[in-house]
């Protein structure tokens, strides 16, 4: 019964995987512009500006197959647990590293989490402003989550991606999506060089804020 039931579930997850994909492609005609990095395997962070709720959903579909098997959205588990749907959604269709944000883990609990995904040969897709960016600024300032990931795996390549549009697709308040073409723009990899907490973060900021201007 176990096996049955195993089974069923992975072939749920594959049908929900493919119908969120179509669903993306078909809403916002999205495509990838890989920019001083190709999307080859290997050890990554992709890191993002984040203005809506569907932003690694637009990472996930543009990475090829063979890439986007073993990426793992970093995300909050109070909202991706709030429901069986959510649930069954973030842990079997995206695999995602469920983050406690209620404070009630340990401190390291979320850098572990992410650099154990990564040890297990997982990328990870991470939003390092920490929260939806709502005002009329590019960025927000950056959490120090990513310096600390970086400080622990530091053989880590951190690739900036820009996606572009999305918040107009999805504005805060609406249910029913607005068709928009967006793009996702992957830039050069960067890793920790012997910089300190914010030399790192302002070095990472600034090439994603190239990225959002056109530039490599």
């Amino acid at each position: 019964m176990t096996t049955d039931t195993s089974f069923i579930t992975r072939i749920a997850a594959a049908v929900a995987a493919g119908a969120i994909e179509l669903f993306a492609r078909l809403i916002t005609a999205v495509r990838a512009d890989w920019r001083g990095v190709e999307p080859v395997p290997g050890r990554r962070v992709y890191y993002a500006n984040h203005a809506s709720n569907g932003d690694f959903v637009l990472i996930w579909t543009v990475l090829p197959k063979r890439l986007r098997e073993r990426v793992r959205p970093v995300a909050g588990a109070d909202y991706w647990l709030a429901s069986k749907l959510k649930s069954f959604i973030g842990r079997q269709v995206f695999n995602a590293v469920l983050i406690d944000r209620t404070g009630d883990g340990p401190r390291e609990a979320p850098v572990e989490q992410m650099a154990e995904a990564l040890d297990e040969g997982s990328s990870l897709i991470i939003f390092p402003e920490g929260t939806r960016n709502l005002t009329d600024e590019r960025l927000l300032p950056f959490k120090t989550g990513l310096f600390h990931l970086a400080s622990v795996r530091p053989d880590t390549d951190f690739v900036p991606v820009w996606i572009e549009n999305l918040n107009r697709v999805m504005p805060k308040g609406e249910i029913v999506p607005v068709p928009l073409l967006c793009k996702v723009t992957f830039g050069a990899p960067l890793r920790l060089e012997g910089d300190g907490k914010d030399a790192f973060l302002a070095r990472t900021r600034d090439a994603l804020l190239h990225l959002s201007e056109g530039k490599a």
